[in-house]
């Protein structure tokens, strides 16, 4: 367990910045002027250069990532009721999320905007949960017709 754990956290940290990565490429083609913006441009006034607004900006989507995939371990909790999984794994991420979203500047800091930022994150969890739990159903179903097959 302890070395499945540690898989994933590494495994999220490199998850982690290439997300982060991606989504800055991504921004920067959408903007389409042939600049890279690596981040946002107050972060960057916050840390009072480029350099480390980037590298705060690297380690924080490292964190995240390295969060969100060691917590995944919660879902092998099997003593543990969906209920009591799902709002144990989502409390972490949340403060995880909105921790690292607050730093890097990537929602506006008043109470509009992390109100904002933390409902279009659950409605984002809500969703891939959704989507999660409907596949695992079909799956648990073609197991249980397989069993049934050979019986």
């Amino acid at each position: 367990m302890k070395k499945k754990l540690l898989f994933r956290l590494f495994a999220g940290l490199l998850g982690g910045i290439a997300i982060n990565y991606s989504i800055t490429i991504g921004i920067s083609v959408v903007i389409g002027d042939g600049n890279y913006y690596p981040c946002v441009p107050s972060l960057i006034e916050r840390f009072g250069d480029e350099v480390a607004a980037v590298i705060i900006q690297a380690v924080l989507s490292a964190v995240l990532g390295a969060g969100f995939a060691g917590c995944s371990i919660i879902w092998e909790k099997e003593e543990w009721s969906l209920f009591k999984q799902t709002s144990i794994y989502f409390l972490i991420v949340s403060v995880l999320m909105m921790t690292a979203a607050y730093i890097c500047e990537w929602m506006e800091h008043s109470v509009k905007g992390v109100l904002s930022y933390f409902v279009i994150f659950f409605a984002i969890f809500i969703v891939v949960w959704i989507v999660q739990y409907m596949i695992w159903k079909v799956r648990i179903s073609k197991i249980k017709e397989g069993i049934q097959k050979n019986n």
